[in-house]
């Protein structure tokens, strides 16, 4: 019995033993390593760069008053369509007090030169009737008269214009009601009803009333890096995406590039505008930021591949890319390459669009057993 005891013993030795140098073979066994393939495909190739801006109307315009006062009634208020000519609001002229004594003084002295020279007419009228006089003399008398009668006029309507910003003669026209200049969109009116404005004049650019705007017709404005703007040119076609509007992009052309860059950051920035392709199902307000891909370059329906699959000569800058020939076995091939895209790039010569390429080295699932097992 114990001699059994003993083989059974010694035969799970040695099968324990036998079991670990087959463990320990296979773990030390180098793992052939499969590599994927990928093949060239047809698709377009477009090399861009990216300037952030913002998406602003081309024609905006402050309406601002031509007398100063107070604001007495606003007609309009932000989103409003607006004709040109409409009325805007209504301002209140507060006059200088020394303007108006000088208007008042003013119209009393005409006041009493009139009424002396009407006396003096009507006086030398009935002389003149009589055939005292000649008429010459009489037309002297007769010319004081009336120069006498359009100073009285004069000086009433100025005494008005001050006091109320309208005067008989001028009738509907007055400066005190201000009106669009254009035809468009309100976008904001900074004041309101009992705040003072100033008049727009040589020395003073005035107080805004209210920003109109076409809103048809938008354009881009954005900065470039001096890096890129030697490979702009107008009439460049953009691609514009606008944060404020999800999953949609407008067309813009290029139309303005600064001469001169500012420096920001520490880095010189040039301005660009462009000229935006507005769609009919897309309201832009004006203000939202947006970012314009300009296309540099562009190739249409070209072959092309991931740019990761090609190597280059340690000397030189030879291109090549590795062909399977047989299953999992391949040779090097110098091809030659075109445009970029930073993704993929385009194949001119060198490869068909049936050969396929060495790619990364393929995880298989006992690979991927074997890594959860040793991590755990």
């Amino acid at each position: 019995m114990k001699k059994v005891f003993k083989i059974l013993l010694l035969v799970v030795v040695v099968v324990a033993i036998l079991g670990t140098l087959v463990f320990l073979y296979q773990k030390s066994r180098k793992r052939p390593v499969i590599y994927e393939t990928k093949s060239p495909f047809i698709s377009d190739v477009v090399k861009k760069t990216v300037a952030t801006g913002s998406v602003v109307p081309r024609k905006e315009i402050d309406i601002k008053p031509q007398v100063s006062g107070i604001i007495e009634e606003i007609f309009i208020e932000a989103g409003n369509h607006v004709k040109k000519g409409d009325l805007i609001a209504r301002v209140k002229i507060i006059p200088n007090m020394v303007a108006l004594n000088n208007a008042e003084s003013r119209l009393n002295k005409a006041k009493i030169n009139f009424e002396d020279s009407k006396l003096v007419y009507e006086r030398q009228k009935k002389v003149y009737e009589q055939g005292v006089i000649p008429e010459a003399e009489f037309q002297q008398f007769r010319l004081a008269y009336m120069n006498a009668m359009e100073e009285l006029e004069t000086a009433e309507s100025h005494l008005q214009l001050i006091k109320e910003g309208v005067s008989k003669k001028s009738g509907n026209t007055t400066n005190t009601l201000i009106r669009s200049t254009i035809q468009g969109m309100v976008l904001d009116v900074p004041v309101e009803v009992g705040n003072s404005v100033i008049e727009s004049n040589t020395f003073n650019e005035g107080t805004t009333i209210a920003s109109v705007a076409d809103m048809g017709e938008m354009i881009f404005e954005g900065k470039v890096d001096e890096t890129e703007v030697g490979k702009l040119r107008l009439g460049m076609p953009l691609i514009l995406s606008v944060g404020a509007i999800e999953d949609e992009k407008f067309d813009a052309v290029l139309e303005y590039i600064a001469p001169k860059g500012k420096e920001e950051n520490g880095a010189i920035q040039f301005e660009i505008k462009a000229d935006v392709r507005l769609k009919e199902n897309a309201f832009v307000r004006a203000g939202y930021s947006a970012n314009a891909d300009i296309v540099l370059e562009r190739r249409d329906s070209v072959m092309v591949i991931p740019e990761s699959l090609i190597s280059f000569e340690k000397e030189g800058d030879s291109a090549f890319v590795e062909i399977e020939t047989q299953p999992q076995i391949f040779e090097k091939r110098f091809i030659q390459t075109g445009l970029s895209d930073g993704v993929n790039i385009e194949i001119k010569t060198g490869l068909g669009i049936n050969d396929k390429l060495k790619g990364q080295v393929k995880e298989t699932e006992k690979d991927k057993k074997a890594d959860e097992s040793s991590q755990g």
